[in-house]
C-alpha cells in the first residue's frame, strides 16, 4: 500500500484493535497499560491530537455490565444462592470484563477519530441577513 493512500475503515479498525498507530499500523500506541507514548516510533506520528476521553470506559461498562446483569439475573432465579455466591461469582467477572477490553477500546476509537480526522467542534460564523 503506497504511503499516500488513507487506509480503510476496517484497516483503521483492525489497527486500533491491535494497539498500533493509527497512521502506520506498525508502531506501538502505548507506553504502559493506558498510557500512551508521546509518539509512533516508526512514522512519527504525534500523538497529542488523541482525546478518547470516557467513551471507551462508557462503552465497555455497558456490554459488561449488561452480560454480568443477565448472568447474575440467570443464577439467581435458576439456583437462588446466597448473597455471598453473587459476590463470589460476579466481582472477579466484573473486574476482568471491563478491564481486558479497555485498552483494545480505547486504541479502537483512537484509531477512528483519526481515520475520520474528529476535531474538536467549532462555531461557525454565518453571514448576517
Amino acid at each position: 500500500m503506497p504511503a499516500d493512500t488513507p487506509p480503510t475503515v476496517t484497516e483503521s479498525a483492525l489497527r486500533g484493535i491491535a494497539c498500533r498507530c493509527p497512521r502506520c499500523g506498525k508502531g506501538k500506541l502505548y507506553a504502559g497499560f493506558l498510557t500512551l507514548a508521546p509518539r509512533c516510533e516508526s512514522c512519527g506520528l504525534d500523538y497529542a491530537f488523541i482525546d478518547s476521553g470516557d467513551g471507551p470506559a462508557i462503552f465497555i461498562i455497558m456490554l459488561a455490565g449488561a452480560i454480568v446483569v443477565a448472568c447474575a439475573l440467570i443464577v439467581e432465579v435458576k439456583y437462588q444462592p446466597p448473597f455471598w455466591v453473587h459476590a463470589v461469582l460476579w466481582l472477579p467477572l466484573i473486574v476482568v470484563a471491563t478491564l481486558l477490553p479497555l485498552r483494545s477500546m480505547k486504541s479502537l476509537l483512537i484509531a477512528l477519530q483519526f481515520h475520520h480526522k474528529a476535531a474538536e467542534g467549532r462555531l461557525i460564523k454565518r453571514e448576517q441577513k
